[in-house]
């Protein structure tokens, strides 16, 4: 039987979006050699840019860029490059090589496809063979995929690919539309597949998009080694080749494509992660940019169904690209409360702790090795202990503050926590269900400028300069290691903070430090125990004695 399939590999492409696009010279390398000894039909290279190369990086400003890593012999194998529309002058393009590029892949939004076929016209009379990927196809109504189409036939591009851009795809969709494009494309352009894992679905998709077009149309699928790229990740370029193996008689060679992995791909997850995840998901379900997931997921304050809620309030359109200034606006609007409750809970609050030494307990691991020196400490100055995000077990605490969402749920659940006062803020609680709950209008003490907004110390910290305390210790806000020992107790210790603490340590220390920048009052802070933060604190202090100077 014909063969009407091929595969083409663009982890050196979709994934370099992960390692901003550098993977050194010797993974680069690496990989072309084991996808063409693989039989992979074509191999993505990476992008073809006027800006962003640079060495080991898969961006490429002509031929002689991309040609050092394609191999003399290209054993039948088709090079590719992408373009996104305007991000490479035109003007600029050579002729084709056939030692370097065969093929270049146009990208493009929709409000960007009239200009874009002028762009695709000059990749064709260059000589290369031209894919057409037009981004989000299920962005287009029938109409306007029609319109498109009629355009491009007159061009006649090696392939027009149907790009399921945020993985919202189902079956019915993959069918219908196939079904415009086959009806309206010339027979003789391939037509390309190209999807993304939000719904587990891109290996189940693609093998159905072999099997509906067998005998109709020859058809080019998308995949990437392990399925890498950004969120949810690819089409498993190892799952689309088995089974065309098994199923339908191809001949790829499995253990070479097994041999990437091994070599490659788990030394690549250590530096990035990519895979299905429930934000992922609800990026496949809402057709959201990815960018706007990771946004919000960075975001202890926040759920699932939060999320939901805010790409709903965001819209349709708006979603489909990030605009970090107005996904904030939305968020913040979003936790902000009017509850006159919540407003009275302030006020009590205020007068329980208003000019009163306090004792902050973060979670660190200096809480157990340093208990003495806090005990010491609570017994000589009596101060009003308040724990964030756990229940101290050396410790008799007046207040659990928490703002995170997930440590919330744990801690709800608890005795020694239903047993204390507790101060919440409004992203994780509107309504206050006893007397002993202080819920706190989440807006008011979050960062109200820049990226970093919502670490649950910090904005205790900043609830307590709003009150207008008279001192401030802090216990146990230590900072992170390579290490299974950065929380007080096992039980609070999460995977991810270990994997990159050196990140999440800078990060903190910005949000330290602007809280040390823009708190209203003059309130004593100092550290009780070891951290890493303490010196963001005496910078601060010193630069407040120079001034004192003159």
């Amino acid at each position: 039987m014909m063969k009407n399939t091929q595969l083409l590999d663009c982890t050196l492409r979709d994934g370099a979006y992960l390692v901003d696009k550098k993977f050194g010279d010797n993974v680069i390398h690496g990989i072309v050699d084991g996808l063409v000894k693989a039989g992979i039909d074509c191999i993505e290279i990476g992008f073809l840019q006027d800006e962003g190369y640079g060495e080991g990086k898969t961006v490429y400003r002509n031929n002689e860029d991309a040609k050092k890593f394609i191999p003399k012999d290209k054993n039948g194998c088709l090079f590719t490059v992408l373009t996104d529309y305007g991000k490479f002058s035109m003007e600029n393009l050579e002729e084709c090589d056939p030692e370097s590029i065969d093929a270049i892949r146009e990208c493009f939004k929709k409000d960007e496809r009239f200009a874009a076929v002028e762009a695709c016209k000059k990749i064709k009379e260059k000589g290369y063979k031209l894919f057409v990927q037009p981004v989000d196809i299920l962005g287009y109504t029938d109409e306007e995929l029609i319109e498109l189409i009629k355009m491009i036939n007159e061009i006649e591009p090696y392939s027009f690919s149907i790009v399921d851009t945020f993985g919202s795809m189902y079956q019915e969709d993959l069918h219908r539309v196939f079904e415009i494009i086959n009806h309206n494309l010339n027979p003789s352009c391939k037509i390309g597949f190209h999807s993304h894992n939000n719904m587990q679905l891109s290996n189940a998709l693609s093998q159905e998009f072999v099997r509906m077009t067998v005998g109709i149309r020859d058809v080019v699928i998308d995949g990437t080694i392990s399925g890498m790229g950004r969120g949810a990740g690819n089409t498993p370029i190892e799952l689309i080749a088995q089974y065309l193996n098994t199923r339908w008689h191809y001949d790829y060679d499995m253990d070479v494509i097994l041999d990437l992995i091994d070599n490659y791909m788990d030394n690549i997850r250590t530096k990035c992660t990519w895979g299905y995840t429930t934000p992922y998901f609800i990026a496949g379900c809402y057709g959201t940019h990815v960018d706007n997931i990771q946004y919000l997921t960075n975001k202890s304050s926040i759920r699932s169904k939060d999320i939901r809620a805010i790409l709903d309030e965001l819209g349709e359109f708006p979603r489909k690209r990030f605009n970090k200034d107005l996904i904030e606006q939305i968020y913040l609007k979003y936790l902000q409360s009017s509850d006159n409750a919540i407003d009275q809970n302030m006020d009590r609050l205020k007068s329980e702790l208003f000019n009163r030494d306090i004792l902050v307990i973060a979670p660190g691991h200096s809480t157990v090795k340093e208990k003495e020196k806090i005990q010491e400490y609570i017994n000589n100055v009596n101060p009003i202990v308040i724990s964030v995000g756990f229940v101290p077990n050396e410790f008799k605490v007046d207040y659990i503050y928490t703002s995170n969402v997930r440590r919330y749920n744990t801690l709800k659940e608890q005795e020694s926590y239903k047993n204390n006062k507790k101060i919440i803020s409004s992203n994780v609680k509107k309504i206050s269900e006893d007397e002993q709950e202080y819920i706190i209008d989440y807006a008011k003490i979050a960062q109200q400028h820049g990226e970093l907004i919502d670490n649950s110390a910090i904005m205790l910290l900043r609830l307590l300069d709003i009150i207008g305390v008279k001192s401030i210790s802090i216990a146990g806000f230590d900072g992170y290691e390579y290490s299974p020992n950065n929380y007080a107790t096992e039980d609070l210790e999460l995977s991810n903070v270990c994997e990159n603490p050196n990140e999440i340590n800078t990060t903190i220390a910005k949000m330290f430090l602007d809280y040390l920048l823009t708190k209203q009052n003059d309130i004593p802070v100092e550290f009780l125990t070891s951290s890493r933060f303490n010196q963001v604190l005496e910078f601060i202090n010193n630069k407040i004695k120079d001034k004192k100077l003159y």
